[in-house]
């Protein structure tokens, strides 16, 4: 049964900016640190740990920019998402659950579940793709839809869009078992 953590997989967070002031911030790429991926003939479950985002860095017109964040930057991002935006000392666990799971004539898999985050469980799709040995996943998440205010500042002339997108990437081995209806 594959089981996929931080050691030999990915979960990154994307977060955009917007309003008046945007120049003035910038897109940022998060990473789940604490994580546990399970996939079995039943389906896929997986538990994250809030807590454990980290910044990787600021992204530029969809490009790392590796250096455009200080350590100063990276953890007062990092205690506004952990703090107040995602609150974590009210929800300390987010979860996923597939309900099915359905391959494609074109070798992706088409995967429904739900997410439970922040105190809300909605249902969620996605579609899974082959790249260069890995599987990969990228899914847009409605913050407002499960209970989150994006962040804001300068009476909202700078804020992160309601929409982030969150990305899971693991090696592409022992997989045959999954795509069957679950």
């Amino acid at each position: 049964m594959p089981t996929w953590t931080p050691e030999n997989a990915q979960c990154n967070v994307y977060a955009f900016k917007e309003g008046l002031l945007s120049a003035a911030g910038h897109d940022v790429k998060l990473r789940v640190t604490d994580f546990e991926v399970v996939a079995d003939r039943r389906g896929v479950r997986g538990t994250f740990d809030p807590a454990s985002l980290q910044v990787v860095c600021a992204m530029a017109a969809g490009e790392e920019a590796p250096d455009a964040l200080s350590d100063g930057d990276k953890a007062t991002i990092e205690g506004y998402v952990v703090d107040d935006i995602l609150q974590v000392d009210e929800h300390p666990e987010i979860t996923w659950e597939s309900t099915r799971l359905a391959r494609s004539g074109d070798g992706s898999i088409r995967v429904e579940g739900r997410l439970s985050l922040h105190g809300r469980t909605k249902p969620v799709k996605a579609t899974v793709r082959t790249e260069g040995g890995q599987l990969v996943t990228r899914v847009k998440v409605r913050q407002p839809e499960f209970g989150i205010t994006p962040f804001r500042a300068l009476l909202g002339a700078l804020k992160i869009k309601a929409v982030v997108e969150v990305e899971l990437v693991v090696p592409a081995t022992d997989t045959e078992a999954l795509g069957q209806d679950a």
